[in-house]
């Protein structure tokens, strides 16, 4: 069994492989809101990547942000090599998929275009979708070009790696402030 857990690719296959079984059995009681097998999946997804793309931007500015002061010079490396790094991978694409899966739906349900120009019938989906978008620039113009100098990915001065540290500390603490009412929107929109 620890062989098992211990393989995380075969831990996701096997939670697909329940996922289908529910969807596929009638008596589990899957039904996508709009009765489409397909807007369900597209839904699921965007809640995956939501969870994942969020969760990041939790665990960055509520441990290891705050953490870090108190780490050990000799450990640092530890993190700012092998941890940070492939975080931030998952990271930056968990908000891609977020925001394409998220703009997919909406044209799924036809209400795009009423979103993104905040008419009255779509809102509070469009206010939760822009400040989606704007946290999604966030994290690739400001936070990822930021991250890449401060962990070494590209060169750069100490003096540069202390103001990239700042603007993507800032840019983080900004999204963080923005995920509290996108989440409010995004969860009482439908």
């Amino acid at each position: 069994m620890s062989k098992f857990f211990a393989n995380l690719w075969l831990v996701l296959f096997v939670g697909l492989v329940v996922a289908a079984i529910v969807i596929l059995l009638p008596d589990l009681g899957y039904r996508p809101p709009t009765g489409d097998l397909a807007n369900g999946l597209l839904q699921w997804l965007h809640v995956f990547f939501g969870i994942t793309w969020i969760g990041l931007l939790y665990y960055f500015n509520f441990v290891q942000t705050p953490v870090m002061p108190t780490v050990p010079a000799e450990l640092k490396p530890g993190v700012s090599k092998y941890i940070a790094p492939k975080a931030l991978f998952y990271f930056r694409w968990g908000a891609a998929f977020t925001v394409l899966t998220g703009l997919l739906l909406a044209w799924s349900y036809g209400e795009l275009a009423e979103a993104l120009t905040l008419r009255p019938s779509a809102r509070l989906i469009g206010i939760g979708m822009w400040l989606a978008l704007i946290m999604a620039f966030n994290v690739w113009v400001i936070i990822w070009p930021n991250q890449k100098k401060v962990l070494g990915i590209v060169p750069a001065d100490d003096a540069a790696k202390a103001k990239a540290a700042s603007a993507a500390g800032m840019a983080s603490r900004l999204n963080t402030l923005l995920s509290i009412p996108m989440l409010l929107c995004m969860t009482n929109a439908h």
